[in-house]
């Protein structure tokens, strides 16, 4: 038995195209399983071992909570031994809650409310001064203090700068027994039927006690007694007049300043939470960013008359009441809707636009009299912002959000909090601007902070701050020192991500775990694989497993185990073709150890392209941290845009390039980040931005739908015989409509299990068992295949069987050129990880004709790529460029880097450290920069 104690078996696996394999991996020790995209590693580690993990968890529970969670299928295999809790840490596993921050993932922001809430300094946002508070009995100590002998007034406040005239409050206040009020600083007695003018603002408070203020037994009671009344009526706060010199102070049992009175509540955590109404900023609802009307998308074009549907959100002219109300504003401003819009009175715009509400007169003049007219009317701006924020229909708010921006709340101005949160410091720094400061100079500043603490401070703070300093070291381990707290979770990489929740892992030193990771390296500079790989073998030494899918050479060269699963990909896989240390796999003639060994290459080609002699130029780009960047892009060549981590890549391309491209050829709404000037637009056709977000969010969306290719093959199933007797159309071999599928699942092919604390478990659809259509629409069959048949043929399969259909071939070929042949034509999109999304909306642009022309931007398209996928993708994009075109790829790997035509590195470090041009040129040029950190590593692949 103890052979099991140290491995994990599993025997017999099938799940998708694994064959029936048997496999050992070695427990507490970093195992990587690598092998061809699509050759089944995440089936064994994901959908085998990951998945027995979760359900025999799942079986724990009792059968009470079981039976809301439903059945979870037992993954095909016989049987798994020696298996740990298993975590798994994914890349598509962030919240897309615009709520969710890197902050709140990893916890430091809720430490960081705590430490602010319990050892913060406030300052009152009036006049800057330290706020204060007290004790009762400081209070007293201070007034005999302070007012020895002199005559005081003990004043409880009311009404603060309010309008009103108050009688009410008089009479109650006459009613407790008190007999004077301080009104607007004047002294007066309460008379009946006292009251003030009600259209101007008023201080009113009440006189609780008169007296001199002498140190005897007698005038402390009183003073005791008055200071608990006047707390009561005043809401915790006080004020004491000297007679005398007419000079009033004021005093709090909660923090308050001195000077204007104004008071704070005391501190909670929750003050400084913007998913707290106490703590989120009223405007915005703690978002930090509102929807604001953008008036170039409701009027993109202002030449356009109303009629003609100048005006977007309406459209054309149709008989219909909203454009009859703009035909009597018309009547009433002189214009008519065929007017150009640009000649309409801006006056009459602003009603249009605005609304309001008017009756007028006009005089015809062929029949003599004066028509009535009356306008109310809400306008079309106030419309779609109302449709926003109170519709209930998803839909009708998705349309109104096509006519607005996201732009900073002008009133937290995007810190997401409350006025009060932001005025606590600690060594002069409020909340917001630590989240908003790199994690690397944040780590700097907690680690000096101690020598700026009071000694109470420090006592507080000190766990604290421990628990703070050693998370951010963890986030600095995985290479993520170039993000901020408050940086949104929707918008992180899905390599940013799992790094995030790797650092999370660590952090909470859990022992004896199987950790499952997919690709960690993603979007990771080769310079920072060091401190990955070390992550990942410090969660090692602490006693766990850490299985690893990853392509990354480094990672497989320092693993203590490596599992390659091959030969091919989908179907010609699913086998264990090697195993043993990374040594033992080099002696292998496995197409992972040829590439390893070197037998096999990505070949350096032996002339770099010329171009076309044209250049698009971007001058003075300043967004993010970018620092006033010129970037010269020669087309018709192949241009690699590289650098460290947070350099600013994606900002200087992804934010301020491809929009300016977007806006100049497709009149694109989104707003670049700022720049100075762009030139040479003129030389190129169109632009097409090819990124990794997911081709669909629901299980309905497959490469087929997405590429089109469906639509023809349906069409190609109602021409067949017996369809055509029946009178089947289109839409009966569709699955998004009644009629041909499914309706158990309507045509989903799986149903929707909601986990209320774990992410939704889809089970396949008893009905249909996962074949998405109907008996009759199934009894349809070309070529012996029914249309479910042909949903799960893989591509490979597919090709030749549609080879004599130009129209279907064409696009299905092109999804092969890519390296997706092992994909079936029907796969849930939510299935797809970010690179094989990449692929197929490259494939889908491939499959159209090209203008030869077309400036391509591809953002990282190696992501979960085998050395030999990466030399078949690379082959397609060579031709691309060879017809013409010009290609922009951002990209870390260097296999890639080294085929450029054209290098642009960017650095010198992540975040404030970057954002300059460090290197250009071709590779060759390159390898001569000393500064440059991908000129180190492309100076070995080169010289390889």
């Amino acid at each position: 038995m103890p052979e099991i104690e140290n491995n994990i078996e599993v025997l017999g696996a099938r799940v998708h195209n694994l064959k029936n394999i048997d496999v050992t991996i070695p427990r507490e020790k970093l195992v990587v399983i690598t092998g061809l995209s699509g050759s089944g590693k995440s089936s064994l580690a994901f959908d085998t071992i990951y998945a027995e993990g979760q359900r025999r968890y799942v079986e724990t529970f009792s059968a009470y909570a079981r039976q809301f969670l439903g059945g979870l299928e037992r993954p095909d295999v016989d049987k798994i031994d020696g298996l740990s809790p298993v975590i798994a840490i994914e890349q598509k596993t962030t919240s897309k809650s615009p709520r969710s921050t890197v902050g709140t993932i990893t916890e430091i922001y809720d430490f960081q409310r705590l430490l602010f809430a319990r050892a913060g300094d406030a300052y009152s946002y009036n006049t800057g001064e330290k706020m204060v508070s007290y004790s009762d009995d400081q209070i007293k100590g201070l007034i005999l203090e302070n007012y020895d002998g002199k005559r005081i007034n003990i004043l409880a406040p009311v009404v603060r700068a309010r309008k009103g005239h108050y009688g009410e409050l008089f009479q109650q206040i006459a009613k407790q027994g008190f007999l004077r009020v301080r009104i607007n600083g004047e002294l007066k007695e309460i008379t009946p039927g006292m009251k003030l003018d009600r259209y101007k603002t008023h201080d009113i408070e009440i006189v609780i006690d008169r007296m001199v203020v002498e140190d005897n037994p007698d005038t402390n009671k009183r003073l005791s007694d008055s200071i608990n009344t006047a707390m009561y009526h005043g809401d915790d706060v006080l004020m004491v007049l000297d007679q005398d010199a007419d000079d009033v102070r004021f005093f709090s049992r909660n923090l308050m300043c001195p000077t204007t009175g104004i008071s704070y509540q005391n501190p909670e955590p929750n003050l400084f939470s913007f998913n707290s109404p106490k703590g989120a900023c009223d405007h915005c609802n703690g978002l930090g960013t509102i929807n604001e009307i953008n008036l170039k998308k409701i009027i993109p074009n202002p030449k356009v008359s109303i009629k003609a549907g100048g005006l977007i959100p309406l459209g054309e002219y149709k008989s219909s009441w909203i454009f009859k109300q703009l035909e009597i504003i018309g009547e009433k401003f002189g214009f008519k809707l065929t007017d150009a819009i640009e000649k309409i009175p801006a006056d009459a715009m602003d009603v249009i636009l605005n609304g309001g509400k008017d009756k007028f007169a006009v005089p015809s003049k062929t029949l003599g009299i004066t028509k009535e007219y009356k306008i109310e009317f809400e306008g079309i701006s106030a419309f779609i912002k109302n449709q926003y924020d109170e519709s209930g229909s998803s839909t009708i708010r998705r349309w109104a959000k096509d006519f607005m921006d996201e732009v900073p709340c002008p009133v937290c101005e995007g810190s997401r909090l409350k006025k009060e949160a932001l005025y606590f410091r600690i060594h002069g720094k409020n909340i917001a601007e630590l989240s908003a400061m790199d994690i690397g100079e944040l780590t700097e500043w907690f680690q000096n902070i101690d020598k700026h603490l009071s000694e109470k401070q420090h006592i507080i703070a000190s766990e604290i701050i421990k628990e703070i300093r050693d998370r951010l070291n963890f986030l600095m381990n995985v290479g993520l020192e170039y993000l901020s707290l408050s940086r949104s979770s929707k918008s992180l990489s899905g390599g940013e991500a799992q790094r995030i929740r790797l650092a999370t892992q660590i952090g909470s030193q859990l022992v004896g775990v199987l950790y499952i990771l997919d690709e960690p390296s993603i979007g990771l500079h080769q310079r920072d694989n060091e401190k990955l790989i070390r992550s990942l073998e410090q969660l090692r030494d602490i006693g766990n497993s850490v299985l690893v899918v990853e392509h990354d050479k480094d990672m497989i060269e320092r693993a203590d185990y490596v599992i390659d699963i091959g030969p091919k990909a989908g179907k010609y896989g699913g086998e264990i073709i090697s195993k043993g240390t990374p040594a033992e796999l080099l002696k292998e003639h496995t197409m992972t150890a040829m590439y390893l060994n070197g037998e096999m290459k990505i070949e350096v080609p032996k002339k770099r392209r010329e171009g076309n002699g044209k250049f698009m130029k971007l001058s003075g780009a300043s967004g993010n941290n970018l620092k006033n960047v010129t970037i010269e892009l020669p087309l018709g060549q192949l241009i690699c845009v590289t650098g460290v981590s947070g350099s600013g890549k994606s900002t200087l391309i992804n934010e301020t390039l491809y929009p300016i491209l977007n806006a100049y050829y497709f009149n694109g709404v989104k707003k670049p980040q700022p720049y100075k000037k762009m030139e040479g637009l003129e030389h190129i056709d169109k632009v097409i931005d090819i990124d990794q977000s997911p081709i669909g969010r629901t299980p309905r969306s497959n490469p087929a739908t997405y590429t089109d290719v469906f639509s023809e093959i349906r069409s190609l199933f109602t021409m067949t015989p017996e369809s055509m007797i029946r009178g089947y159309k289109a839409g009966r071999f569709s699955f998004n409509v009644k009629g041909g599928r499914c309706e158990t699942c309507e045509g989903s092919g799986v149903r929707t299990i909601e986990m209320n604390f774990l992410p939704d478990v889809y089970v396949e659809c008893e009905t249909c068992q996962g074949k998405r259509f109907n008996r009759e629409t199934l009894e349809i069959r070309y070529k012996g295949k029914s249309i479910s048949d042909v949903l799960n043929m893989t591509v490979d399969e597919a090709v030749p069987f549609f080879e004599n259909l130009p129209k279907i071939y064409r696009k299905i070929k092109t999804i092969q050129d890519v390296g997706l042949g092992y994909i079936t034509l029907g796969q849930q999109s939510t299935t797809l990880s970010g690179g094989e999304a990449q692929r197929i909306k490259l494939a889908a642009e491939l499959s159209k004709k090209d203008t030869g022309n077309t400036f391509y931007i591809l953002d990282e398209p190696t992501t979960g790529l085998h050395f030999e996928d990466i030399r078949v993708l690379m082959d397609v994009i060579n031709k691309l460029v060879n017809k013409g075109n010009t290609i922009l790829i951002i990209e870390h790997n260097m296999d890639v880097v080294k085929l450029a035509d054209y290098v642009i590195d960017i650095g010198y470090e992540g975040g404030k450290g970057g954002g300059q041009v460090v290197a250009k040129g071709t590779p060759e040029e390159i390898i001569k920069n000393k500064k440059s950190y991908t000129a180190q590593f492309l100076k070995k692949e080169l010289s390889n």
